[in-house]
């Protein structure tokens, strides 16, 4: 008996707080995906990175030994230098003395990432006055951005999704949530194709250094913002047409991420998705129950107040509703 009446209240308890429960679930499921992430990358690229200090501690050492007249203290000066500027995008080489960060394509490209916070990286204000105005910059430009791109796909989205679907719906008498599936995936595909398959194509043949997989990860690091910065494009020696490949670049990465708003926002509106987030959401308060609460907070105060105006007279008239009593003769002493 006592056990059933645990187990009761135990699945009333989790029927009850079934949100919540799902919540948590969730928080916890994200928690291990980190956790995951971290072990793969930790297992697949620690080789490589004991690889690379090993590699690199070998020509220190064979630098040193062919040029015995410089000191390793002097030679660990030089390359901290030159590390240093070169987390500003400035290079010693000669291959690269030729370009420059900060010409109007270059800002504007790196205008461009800081408003749309993919971030590279790869170049970064020198000076204090741009460090100030990158803030200022940045914080007036990224909600500007963002009312920005709001506005675009939500025009966008009447003409690419919304009409397409109630056109199906209505024409063919297909189900809507089928025919939303159906077009979200094909507009997928279709992203995919165009801002993906086909700049990596593209990418691969103008950068000397790059093959098709990482120019298709380059674009995949750009359009969902993450930015390393590890490959930058029009950064090669006598790069043909910089300035023009630069604003290239950067209407391909606006138009990019306006693209890849509106398929989030057509997959966000299938039915199936919306269910699926209802699962982890608060529930919303019913009428009814707000009603409810209200009508009963209603008769809890007209309840008080009653009694308070009763408790009021009372004290006006305490002595109303007691017999008065009245000797016909006058002879009694007491009532006189």
């Amino acid at each position: 008996m006592l056990q059933s009446l645990t187990s009761n209240s135990c699945v009333r308890l989790i029927q009850t707080h079934k949100s919540t429960w799902y919540f948590v679930f969730l928080v916890l499921g994200y928690f291990l995906y980190l956790i995951f992430g971290a072990v793969v990358f930790s297992s697949v690229e620690l080789p490589y990175e004991d690889l690379l200090r090993q590699e690199l501690r070998a020509i220190k050492k064979q630098f040193l030994q062919d040029n015995e007249c410089l000191s390793e203290e002097r030679l660990e000066e030089f390359l901290e230098k030159a590390l240093e500027a070169s987390n500003y995008g400035v290079s010693i080489l000669n291959n690269a003395s030729a370009n420059w960060n900060w010409d109007f394509t270059s800002a504007l490209f790196f205008a461009s990432t800081v408003l749309s916070t993919t971030g590279y990286g790869h170049t970064a204000p020198l000076s204090d006055g741009g460090k100030a105005f990158c803030i200022v910059y940045s914080v007036i430009g990224i909600p500007f951005t963002l009312l920005f791109l709001t506005a675009v796909v939500q025009r966008i989205m009447v003409f690419s999704t919304r009409r397409p679907i109630m056109y199906i719906h209505s024409r063919w008498g297909l189900s809507k949530p089928l025919v939303a599936i159906v077009h979200a995936t094909l507009l997928a595909m279709l992203a995919v194709s165009c801002f993906f398959l086909i700049p990596a194509a593209i990418f691969s043949a103008l950068e000397e250094n790059w093959n098709f997989l990482e120019s298709f990860y380059f674009c995949f690091i750009s359009l969902s913002t993450i930015g390393l910065g590890d490959y930058v494009p029009g950064e090669s020696f006598n790069q043909k047409f910089r300035e023009l490949y630069k604003v290239g670049i950067t209407v391909y990465l606006i138009l990019g991420l306006i693209v890849m708003l509106v398929v989030l926002e057509t997959f966000c509106e299938l039915q199936q998705l919306k269910q699926l987030r209802k699962v982890f959401y608060l529930k919303k308060e019913k009428p009814q129950d707000r009603v409810a609460i209200l009508e009963h907070d209603h008769l809890s105060f007209t309840t008080v107040s009653d009694r308070a105006t009763s408790l009021h007279e009372d004290k006006t008239h305490p002595f109303e509703g007691v017999p008065v009593l009245v000797s016909h003769s006058g002879d009694d002493p007491m009532i006189q």
